[in-house]
């Protein structure tokens, strides 16, 4: 017997949320009763309770209630999976720099109290004040 899939997951491959739809679902839809409106948009990275994945041809299709209104926000492109594969790439060598030296000669610390550090301005910086 299949485990069921947590909720919040990402899925990869979704089916259309309408019965014996077997499309792939392309948007997703999600309804705002306190504004009465429903709002179409691209498909959404995680599964959601109360919302619900459609194929382009549902989405089409896609009437609300009398007094409702429809928002259709722009479905953007797939991206190449090379995209990806190029960002994994940059954050890995962005991982492997060395983090940021300190700022030097922007104080004294003379206390801390968790995270905060308490300066004072070193005696050099003041004499170049004039």
């Amino acid at each position: 017997m299949a485990q069921p899939r947590p909720q919040g997951d990402p899925v990869t491959a979704r089916r259309c949320s309408r019965p014996a739809c077997k499309h792939p679902a392309v948007y997703t839809l999600t309804y705002v009763y306190r504004d009465s409106t429903a709002v179409l948009g691209p498909l959404a990275a995680y599964v959601e309770p109360h919302c619900y994945d459609l194929c382009s041809a549902h989405a089409d299709r896609l009437t609300a209630p009398r007094g409702w209104e429809v928002v259709r926000l722009p479905v953007d492109p797939v991206p190449a999976e090379s995209d990806d594969l190029e960002a994994l790439a940059n954050a890995v060598r962005e991982a492997g720099l060395p983090p940021p030296a300190e700022p030097v000669g922007q104080g004294v610390e003379v206390g801390r109290r968790g995270h905060l550090r308490v300066l004072r301005s070193s005696p050099d910086s003041r004499d170049r004040i004039t």
